[in-house]
């Protein structure tokens, strides 16, 4: 764990905690607007959740040679976290457009 400061770690864990907060308002949002449209942006957001997990995790092991592989499944699940939610903003967008509550 000596990879990082303590104030750095203070922001990576705050920062997952805070994305998982996230998709669970906008999740909770879809809900309470009856609009399914917000459950697949939040869905597209759990990529990038990984993504940060995964940074945190290779960290945690002192960015072990070992755990080189955490670094390349980040990279892909940045990728795929930016499609994913590009879709479900592209759902919110698209139920909007169509009269729904968005």
């Amino acid at each position: 764990m000596h990879a990082l400061s303590i104030p750095t770690w203070i922001i990576h864990v705050s920062s997952v905690l805070e994305w998982t907060a996230a998709i669970w308002i906008i999740w909770r949002y879809g809900e309470v607007t009856g609009n399914e449209a917000w459950y697949w942006l939040s869905l597209g957001m759990l990529p990038s959740l990984v993504s940060a997990m995964c940074a945190c995790t290779w960290h945690f092991f002192d960015n072990s040679v070992a755990l080189n592989w955490l670094v390349t499944l980040q990279a892909a699940m940045t990728v795929l976290g930016n499609f994913t939610m590009m879709g479900g903003g592209w759902m919110v967008w698209r139920s909007a457009l169509a009269g729904k509550k968005a």
